[in-house]
């Protein structure tokens, strides 16, 4: 018997592929095909994009023996989610010139488009390059794009969280020459066989992470970029208007597989208090131990969530306290009031001014009566503020002064854009993509939320609760894009018209869901929703949240752990 390690099929693949090149570059020339080889597309994604197909017509073009529809996602890594008016005047050009005309903001503070067709793949990426942004890492076994608490300027402490979440995306980068070789035209590395020496990857190694690595900073009262939901999250702890160090927390994910206990969604464990000149090496820290520590042989069992799961949250603290040689502070107090955005008009102590637009799962396209990006476009070119995509799917205009507020109101108003939400529901919506872009969707999410969003409204205003914020997401299947476990009202993907409805989640982002009832298409979703709502509206206490309310009343159980996520479900008739 063989010694070595059983390992996943992707990781063969990684370390057969010369630091992420394989086949990429001759899979871009070959005009037989509008898809890349299957081994290419697991590469492809640490370069930033994703094979998919338009699955509304692969029945239609199977029945008339045509290739599917194959196309890429290209996302975008923007730590912190910033970009100039310049960048975005580039970035929405892109999207007419080389994609389907929408720009989609995602959960994660960047951008993503659709319908790149395989020959503009490389002219798209070279586009994105010339606007000084990139995709490198954006997907991936890496760390990928890194969030912070929304808007920069509000207050110094938000700028230093920023700052952090800039120089941890930096500082973790993969350092392989791959992604300018093939996508910029840099210069060619010789592989193992050449004469040259060959490339490093000095903290990644060839096999990279067993998984995907995400991070966030916040900056309480906001938890605007649901930090428990993350591999790793800082925190910011904030005395007298300044950061005096970060609450460290490790091992948060959303993404589990229908039907398998073992998989879970997970909220993340407090390591400790680090100072800010720890922040960095505590980041290295923790991504080089999961390098180690990961589980290489069960892909679906691979994430940070499951190393601290199964080792321990103490003797992963032991282990990330040696590399860094330090031992962490007993973690300090916060208090989290909300994931949500807050709509509108806010003022910095600065005096400049900062507006929150909500933008319905992300989409920022031009319809009838809402030429959404178009006035976007227009205030872009106005020169008179920069943008911030946020963790919840909106965009904000931040650093504006007081003179140029009007343009901006003006130029939302004359496109049909409306800051704020129709209810307190659908401003804390979310959605993934899925249908008809994701390989891996069961059923609709973002076509089909606004939909019973609008339903489910009509319950509201007959409860007298349409202003009452809850948290409400949704994805078409459960890999968590849209972080539904930490949901007031979630719901995930089963198959077609179906989905599993989960209640229970914490309004502040700190405690997972319960499944209330599985398999319900949309009429007993209404059904269902219809007596819990109008009792919410007669009993609720003070200030209880609806998913506090959920529990208190007994239609499920509180989930006080990760690892508890499947026990105690009772399921609604």
């Amino acid at each position: 018997m063989s010694d070595t390690p059983a390992r996943a099929k992707n990781e063969l693949i990684k370390e057969a592929s010369h630091l992420l090149r394989g086949g990429i570059a001759a899979g871009l020339n070959d005009v037989a095909t509008g898809a890349l080889a299957e081994d290419d597309t697991v590469l492809l994604k640490f370069h930033g994009s994703y094979m998919q197909d338009d699955r509304d017509i692969r029945a239609e073009r199977s029945k008339k023996k045509l290739e599917k529809a194959f196309s890429f996602m290209i996302r975008l890594r923007i730590p912190g989610g910033l970009v100039s008016p310049k960048q975005w005047i580039a970035l929405d050009d892109i999207a007419t010139t080389f994609a389907n005309g929408t720009l989609r903001m995602t959960t994660r503070e960047t951008f993503q488009y659709h319908g790149v067709i395989k020959s503009n793949l490389k002219r798209t990426m070279q586009a994105i390059h010339a606007a000084c942004l990139d995709t490198l890492a954006a997907c991936g076994d890496v760390n990928r794009n890194v969030m912070s608490t929304a808007n920069p300027y509000l207050s110094p402490a938000h700028r230093d969280a920023y700052e952090l979440a800039k120089a941890l995306s930096d500082t973790l980068l993969p350092k392989t020459g791959a992604y300018h070789e093939i996508w910029l035209d840099g210069d060619k590395v010789a592989d193992t066989s050449g004469a040259a020496k060959p490339e490093d990857e000095p903290m990644y190694g060839p096999l990279y992470l067993p998984r995907k690595f995400k991070i966030v900073v916040a900056v309480p009262p906001d938890n605007d970029v649901d930090i428990f939901a993350h591999c790793l999250g800082y925190i910011a702890i904030v005395e007298a208007g300044k950061v005096v160090g970060y609450n460290v927390t490790v091992g948060g994910g959303m993404g589990m597989t229908h039907g398998e206990l073992d998989t879970f969604p997970r909220t993340a464990d407090v390591l400790g208090f680090c100072r800010p000149e720890l922040a960095l090496k505590t980041g290295e820290a923790v991504l080089t131990t999961q390098r180690d520590w990961g589980n290489r042989a069960v892909r679906k069992r691979a994430r940070l969530k499951y190393t601290v799961e199964d080792r321990g949250v103490d003797a992963f603290r032991a282990e990330v306290e040696r590399r860094v040689g330090c031992t962490f502070e007993p973690a300090r107090a916060y208090k989290f009031a909300r994931t949500g955005d807050q709509l509108g008009w806010r003022q910095s102590a600065d005096k400049k001014w900062h507006l929150t637009a909500f933008v319905e799962n992300g989409r920022l396209k031009d319809r009838p009566g809402c030429t959404a990006r178009a006035a976007v476009r227009e205030i872009a070119e106005l020169g008179v503020c920069e943008f911030v995509v946020t963790a919840n799917q909106n965009l904000m205009f931040v650093n504006v002064a007081a003179k140029a507020k009007p343009k901006i109101d003006a130029a939302l108003k004359a496109h049909g854009l409306a800051v704020n939400a129709s209810s307190g529901l659908r401003r804390n919506a979310m959605s993934c993509v899925a249908l008809p872009t994701c390989g891996l969707a069961l059923a609709e999410a973002e076509r089909y939320l606004p939909g019973l969003i609008t339903e489910i409204e009509n319950l509201l205003e007959a409860a007298g609760l349409r202003d009452e914020d809850i948290v409400i997401r949704m994805t078409g299947c459960p890999n968590g894009c849209a972080r539904p476990y930490l949901a007031e009202i979630g719901f995930v993907g089963r198959g077609p018209g179906l989905y599993n409805l989960y209640l229970g989640a914490a309004f502040d982002g700190s405690r997972l869901s319960k499944l209330y009832a599985q398999d319900v298409g949309h009429d007993k979703i209404l059904r269902l929703l219809a007596p819990i709502i109008a009792r919410y509206a007669k009993e609720r206490t003070e200030g209880e949240r609806f998913g506090d309310f959920t529990i208190r009343t007994g239609y499920v159980k509180a989930t006080t752990a990760g690892n508890q996520f499947h026990n105690d479900v009772v399921l609604a008739k």
